[in-house]
């Protein structure tokens, strides 16, 4: 059974970090591209960064760059995504999603979502 089950959202003040996990079971991890997809209140999906399976490219949505950074242990199955100088506009719901190739074909597997919510 596959498995994606993100942690680590909350309630933070504008300018603070939290560390997103995402753990991985159920499917052959090292496999897939795994990225962050966010979806803010009353809006769309929103890509936010990817991290290729082997040799650990990262890219990030321009509106994430220079704060946000993804990472991934092969050996232990899980992403992270570490989040810096949140801004009001980060509030979303977070959800770890895999895909052999998602530029073309999209995404295999989501998790649940994580909530981010950021405020004074």
């Amino acid at each position: 059974q596959v498995q994606l089950v993100e942690s680590g959202g909350g309630l933070v003040q504008p300018g603070g970090s939290l560390r997103l996990s995402c753990a991985a079971s159920g499917f052959t991890f090292t496999n897939y591209v795994m990225s962050w997809v966010r979806q803010a209140p009353g809006k769309g999906l929103e890509w936010v960064s990817d991290i290729e399976a082997v040799g650990g490219r990262t890219t990030y949505a321009d509106s994430v760059k220079g704060r946000f950074t993804i990472s991934r242990d092969n050996a232990k199955n899980t992403l992270t995504l570490q989040i810096d100088n949140l801004k009001p506009e980060d509030r979303a719901v977070y959800y770890c999603a895999a895909g052999r190739v998602p530029t073309l074909y999209g995404y295999d597997y989501w998790g649940q979502g994580t909530q981010v919510t950021v405020s004074s």
